[in-house]
């Protein structure tokens, strides 16, 4: 009996082996492979997904923790070329945080009461190139009404204020009261601050957190996002400062003053601070400029201030980002572009700042990881993360 049933069971065993060997045969290569990616894409965004929405309900947390990665990244260089000159290894820490919150605090208090000053004049000169332009139209060849003007700009500022309300709306949502602004401003120092004081030791104890197998792997590959990550955020802040001083010169040579008010120094400002959201901010900025030259001088000095801007900007596009942030960054510029899209779009200025950054950074992380570099080189250098652009092997290239 035992017999006749262990046959019984290999019999039904080797049919249905026939039958998943028949729907095997039956389906086309093309189907299997399509399904076997398939069901691979659906985890992978199934993770992305879980990730996004942890990342939106835990905001509060997450937005000041990368805000203290970039100042770290900034930082962590500049007090270990301290300490490297002697300097007590405290000193050059309380050095390096307070000096970036003194130069942060300068520049906004700077441009905050140059704005309030300058408001009644901004006011009153919009106000009347408002109506120079109304009777530059009413006498011009289009034959518009004063009706089909005013229609106009109430559609132009409806329309403005709503697309202002959703950029705005993302980056107001995590500091929408003050408790939530001074909590997220207490974070951001803390994990500085300690991410400063034993940033290393911080990681390690990540990375134990994972299979004993993987720790190579993923120290290796967190140094090469370091890499990357603090390149890129001294290169962003080198052309930051040089747009800021192209458009800044070219105000001061156009003369932009008004009534002894310096607007040479909030459009400066302006623009250094919108350099580093990439693409959006050199737009912005640039329209800001023209604008405030449209208002205080005219149409033709704002036409000039557009040139300047401009070509400031191509020097950007052409010369800088080429040369300085796409040697670190590593990513193509649609690929940039792209992202800086989709970021706003998800988590609005924030998600616009901090994509660049955290592409750039997940590229080299998964690149040295995927290339097995840290089989041989278990502690990247900035020559193996970022090779110069001549001299690259084939590979590299």
């Amino acid at each position: 009996m035992a017999f006749g049933f262990r046959s019984d069971r290999a019999r039904d065993e080797e049919a249905r082996r026939q039958v998943d060997a028949h729907v095997a045969d039956s389906v086309a290569p093309g189907m299997r492979i399509a399904a076997a990616w398939s069901w691979r894409v659906l985890v992978v965004a199934g993770v992305v997904a879980l990730v996004l929405f942890l990342v939106v309900q835990l905001r509060y947390i997450v937005v000041p923790l990368l805000v203290a990665m970039l100042l770290a990244a900034l930082l962590v260089p500049f007090s270990n070329w301290l300490q490297r000159h002697r300097w007590p290894r405290w000193l050059a820490i309380a050095v390096s945080e307070v000096g970036i919150l003194a130069i942060l605090t300068g520049l906004i208090w700077l441009t905050v009461r140059t704005i309030i000053s300058g408001y009644p004049a901004l006011v009153d000169q919009t106000l009347l190139r408002w109506e120079d332009l109304k009777q530059f139209l009413l006498d011009s060849p289009l034959h518009l009404s004063a009706d089909d003007i005013n229609a106009w700009a109430e559609g132009f500022l409806e329309s403005l204020r709503a697309d202002t309300s959703a950029l705005w709306s993302s980056a107001l949502a995590f500091g929408s009261g003050l408790g939530h602004f001074l909590a997220g401003l207490l974070l951001v120092l803390f994990a500085t601050l300690f991410i400063l004081i034993d940033g290393r030791g911080i990681w390690n104890w990540i990375v134990r957190l994972f299979p004993r197998n993987a720790r190579a792997a993923l120290v290796g590959g967190g140094e090469a996002g370091w890499i990357t990550l603090s390149t890129f955020v001294r290169v962003q802040v080198l052309v930051a400062f040089i747009d800021a001083v192209g458009i800044g010169l070219g105000a001061f040579i156009l003369g932009l003053f008004y009534g002894g008010f310096p607007l040479v120094i909030p459009i400066a400002i302006v623009v250094f601070l919108g350099s580093f959201i990439p693409v959006v901010g050199a737009v912005v900025s640039g329209a800001i400029a023209v604008f405030v030259a449209l208002v205080f001088m005219g149409p033709w000095q704002a036409f000039v201030m557009l040139l300047i801007v401009i070509g400031v900007q191509q020097l950007e596009g052409h010369v800088l980002q080429p040369f300085l942030v796409g040697n670190a960054v590593k990513i193509h510029p649609l690929a940039v572009v792209i992202v800086v899209a989709a970021g706003g779009f998800l988590a609005g200025i924030p998600g616009a700042l901090f994509a660049v950054p955290l592409a750039a950074t997940l590229n080299a992380i998964i690149g040295y990881i995927a290339r097995g570099d840290w089989r041989t080189h278990p502690h990247p250098s900035v020559a193996d993360v970022i090779p110069p652009t001549r001299g690259r092997t084939a590979r590299d290239r």
